[in-house]
């Protein structure tokens, strides 16, 4: 289930219609979107941090992060 959640969330911010800087919702309310306990929402969340699709900043919420660039583009 979390990979489905974290698949689909990941096409949106890849389409832009979760742009950088912007709050993803708390766990609690992904698994309410989606459909899935709490549990595989907070894996969704953590593999989209692990990827470096969204930022976790503790007691403010996760957002989704800036795109990123590279050192070689020149």
């Amino acid at each position: 289930m979390y990979t489905f959640v974290a698949e689909h969330i990941a096409e949106r911010i890849e389409a832009g219609d979760l742009p950088p800087n912007a709050v993803l919702p708390n766990e609690q309310r992904l698994a309410r979107e989606y459909g899935v306990s709490l549990g595989p929402a907070r894996h969704a969340t953590r593999v989209l941090r692990e990827r470096g699709l969204v930022v976790t900043i503790r007691s403010k919420g996760t957002y989704i992060a800036p795109p990123q660039t590279t050192k070689d583009s020149r």
